[in-house]
């Protein structure tokens, strides 16, 4: 038996984590791809999370660069076992870039560009806000970074510390909603949630499971 052709069959087990919470999570303010860090609730948040993946046996963790979902990334690796330099940055694993939307909050957004906000609601796939990435893009760009990353690990247990429209799009393609179809699942911070991979599709096992946080986490659409 051809050993090595069974194992690049194994599923990948993913943990996807979304980072703890900002300040700017806080009041609604857009950070998209801005360098926002943790404040002390999403601090809290990451070593809780971390806690709770200890005994995972996880062989690797993958981290956006941005410093909120790293810094979280950190704290999973601390109680893992995983040395903090191991962790592998992936760019493709950024929040969504909105543009000159970023640093607005959302009620800005649709005081100041109330038409622009329209098509966000409404989720017009081909829409950007200026500058930044339509949601046909963002869905392309994470698609591409998770079969990448995965790929390279069948029959492992690898853990992704990301954002909000990262976690959306995994998703989506677990469960088969469209981009255009409306949000009905949480996004909340350091909630964990679980797949399974395979080149043939991806496969949701458990997600937003909060049991590890005391307070509950706080949820929005956005990055």
């Amino acid at each position: 038996m051809n050993t090595n052709a069974v194992s690049s069959q194994s599923p990948t087990r993913i943990t996807a984590v979304r980072h703890g919470e900002t300040a700017w999570n806080a009041i609604m303010r857009l950070q998209g791809q801005l360098d926002i860090d943790l404040n002390d609730l999403g601090r809290w948040q990451a070593e809780r999370a971390g806690s709770a993946l200890a005994d995972s046996a996880m062989q690797v963790i993958y981290s956006s660069d941005l410093c909120r979902a790293h810094n979280t990334a950190q704290a999973i690796a601390r109680h893992s076992g995983i040395a903090a330099p191991d962790i592998r940055i992936h760019h493709g694993l950024r929040e969504r870039c909105f543009g000159r939307f970023e640093g607005l909050t959302y009620a800005q957004v649709g005081q100041l560009h109330p038409e622009d906000a329209l098509r966000w609601k409404q989720r017009d796939p081909d829409w950007a806000p200026p500058g930044g990435e339509s949601q046909t893009e963002v869905f392309a760009r994470v698609h591409a970074a998770l079969d990448q990353i995965a790929a390279q690990h069948a029959g492992e247990h690898i853990a992704i510390v990301t954002h909000g429209g990262v976690l959306d799009v995994f998703y989506r393609l677990a469960t088969g909603q469209s981009i255009s179809a409306a949000r009905t699942w949480d996004l909340g911070n350091c909630a964990i949630n679980r797949l399974l991979w395979t080149p043939q599709a991806l496969t949701l096992v458990g997600w937003a499971d909060t049991g590890h946080l005391d307070q509950g986490p706080r949820d929005e659409f956005g990055a």
